[in-house]
């Protein structure tokens, strides 16, 4: 290799240089957390939001021109969907930190990849991109890592056969996954049977080369960054409140035009941070430029009826989504019930809550979700068998959790077995930093898929908002 190719395959984080090195879950990295010396504070941005990031590169490769993105979150989840478009024919160039360029192909213009696409540990673009195949007559197969191959894909290979498109995936629907896709789409007419912002999104990627529209209808309303970025491309949807549910329809066979996309801080990943200034005494933090898309707030409006100091400044519009910037303060916590229509606009976070709610005064129950045993690992499960590794009482029933806070720093001292799960490794360093002896977890690593740099950010915030020079440790280090 020359030296020229040499150095542009150290500068390009593509999918070249992730095959060569081995798969994440094959080095575990544990993490050990423990209370910082003094508050946490500061002001720092938290990488872009995922779900924006997926559908910027999808709907950028979709649209005729060249489309810029700031702001991209370069997690391992959004590295997988560039690399997929990247297959499927589009040019997906990163141009530094955050910007990357994409020059689409236009709506049914993608083209049949020539290796399998591997999606990594992402369920969002593993089932957006059924969508997006099934609208093109090409065939594909799709695989992931060993948790999204337990993931299920039944609830996307259903609604999107009726287009015309043929799937064949192993048992319950479960990747590998082989794509054919329908050479003359039809447009969806489609019930969700559950709240799923990702099958929503795959319906209409699929709708999107179908002649007439395509209808969805949904029991609850879920985040709707897709119909939002279709706008921003140029379709036409149109979304109507009934008394059956939010109808979403868009007409199909658009020219989406490229359109500049900036990519506010992604909630999901502010929400730690806050949580964990929330936490320890006499904390302040500030996210800067948050999207406070109303169906993404709800863990935002559960904190501050939990008495949260918790409040918006600098409230603004970018792209079509409201950004602002959150800040936090050290409040003592109250117990909650959160009801079961609230769960769709805060379905990632139940983890980080349940923290909160360990240290919060009271019983805190958290109904309706059964749509976190579908999550990179049966997240339910997963965050009540965090708490009790950690001497915090937490009962299941049927879909609820039910976690008996103590009013004050839990015990800890726990080891967490993360399960693959990005979330449940964050949500257990941030209690960690809470509780009265260090809690470690047995595998970080997949924190990068959706939070690069989280542990450094964290010791940021423990140092005063000052970077660490090398050699301090942090609150935040291996065991």
């Amino acid at each position: 290799m020359s030296r020229d190719a040499t150095d542009a395959a150290a500068e390009r984080p593509d999918e070249e240089r992730r095959r060569a090195a081995p798969p994440l879950h094959a080095r575990p990295r544990p993490l050990r957390a423990r209370a910082p010396a003094g508050p946490l504070a500061g002001r720092l941005r938290v990488p872009g939001d995922k779900s924006i990031s997926h559908r910027a590169l999808m709907f950028g490769a979709l649209a005729v021109g060249t489309t810029e993105i700031e702001g991209l979150l370069e997690g391992e989840d959004v590295l997988r969907t560039a690399a997929a478009m990247r297959a499927l024919g589009a040019e997906v160039e990163r141009l530094g930190e955050g910007r990357w360029r994409v020059a689409g192909r236009g709506v049914g213009g993608l083209v049949e990849p020539g290796d399998v696409l591997d999606m990594g540990n992402s369920g969002t673009a593993a089932r957006l991109l059924c969508g997006l195949l099934a609208g093109h007559p090409l065939f594909a197969v799709m695989t992931g890592d060993a948790s999204l191959r337990r993931r299920p894909m039944r609830r996307v290979i259903e609604p999107l056969s009726m287009t015309g498109a043929r799937f064949a995936a192993r048992a319950g629907g479960r990747l590998p996954l082989a794509v054919e896709g329908a050479a003359d789409p039809l447009p969806l007419d489609y019930r969700l049977p559950v709240a799923s912002a990702q099958v929503k999104s795959a319906c209409l990627l699929a709708g999107l080369c179908a002649p007439g529209v395509t209808r969805v209808v949904e029991p609850e309303p879920t985040r709707d960054h897709s119909e939002n970025m279709l706008r921003h491309f140029g379709a036409a949807v149109r979304v109507e409140d009934t008394p059956e549910g939010r109808v979403i329809e868009l007409a199909g066979q658009p020219e989406l035009a490229a359109a500049a996309v900036r990519v506010p801080g992604d909630p999901s990943s502010a929400a730690f941070a806050l949580v964990a200034a929330l936490l320890v005494p006499g904390s302040r933090v500030v996210v800067e430029n948050v999207g406070l898309n109303p169906l993404r707030t709800g863990l935002f409006t559960t904190l501050r009826e939990m008495g949260a100091a918790l409040r918006v400044e600098n409230a603004r519009v970018e792209g079509g989504e409201p950004v602002g910037d959150l800040a936090a303060e050290h409040a003592p916590l109250h117990a909650v019930e959160v009801p079961p229509g609230r769960a769709p606009s805060m379905i990632d976070e139940f983890p980080i809550l349940a923290v909160a709610a360990a240290c919060a005064s009271g019983v805190t129950r958290m109904r309706g979700l059964a749509e976190l045993r579908v999550k990179e690992s049966d997240r339910l499960a997963a965050t009540a068998a965090l708490l009790a590794a950690n001497g915090v009482r937490a009962e299941i029933e049927g879909d609820d959790l039910l976690v008996h806070g103590l009013g004050g720093p839990p015990p800890g001292g726990g080891t967490v077995a993360t399960r693959m799960d990005h979330r449940i490794a964050m949500s257990a360093l941030v209690l960690g930093l809470a509780a009265r002896a260090p809690v470690t977890v047995d595998d970080a690593a997949f924190i990068d898929t959706s939070f690069p740099g989280f542990a450094a950010l964290m010791n940021r915030l423990a140092a005063g908002g000052e970077r660490r020079g090398p050699g301090e440790d942090g609150p935040i280090a291996p065991p």
